[in-house]
């Protein structure tokens, strides 16, 4: 065997995790409707000029999904599943409390709608990795009314009590 066979041999077994392109591509499917969804979050943060905007919200989600995907096709046990998820969940805690931040002067909290959708993002992320793809989707919709139409309604009710 020359050196080229022991190179493609070490590059087979490298990749032996995906035995089949149908694995590949669930795989694939997975983290670029978590990317997705997470950009539909992400956007809405970016056009308020938030610290946590479009890319953070696609890599969160992706990330999430990543984590999610590598125990579960590698046929860990649910309970080591679960930790993997508990821990992709208070890592997202501390990202999103660096975008909570409070003014002293006023006494003001800003960061809590980024910190949440950035949370929420991962949650998205998660069910994608899972496989919960219609999970995912009804997350990320309901997250996208949240974010836009109870917006609306939070600046209504404020000119209305201002009037």
């Amino acid at each position: 065997m020359g050196p080229l066979d022991e190179i493609l041999v070490a590059l087979r077994s490298e990749f032996s995790d995906l035995a089949e392109i149908g694995e590949a591509t669930r795989i694939a499917v997975r983290i670029l409707l978590a990317g997705l969804l997470g950009a539909l979050l992400g956007a809405n943060r970016e056009r308020h000029g938030k610290a946590a905007g479009l890319r953070t919200h696609m890599l969160v989600a992706m990330g999430s999904a990543a984590f999610v995907i590598a125990p579960l096709f590698a046929g860990m046990e649910i309970a080591d599943q679960s930790r993997v998820i508990q821990g992709v969940i208070a890592g997202i805690g501390f990202l999103g409390a660096g975008t909570i931040i409070k003014h002293s002067r006023d006494e003001e909290v800003v960061g809590l709608t980024t910190a949440a959708s950035v949370w929420m993002t991962s949650a998205i992320g998660v069910a994608c990795g899972l496989g919960r793809d219609a999970t995912a989707i009804i997350l990320a919709l309901l997250a996208w009314v949240v974010l836009h139409l109870v917006e609306a309604l939070s600046r209504w009710a404020a000119t209305s009590r201002r009037s």
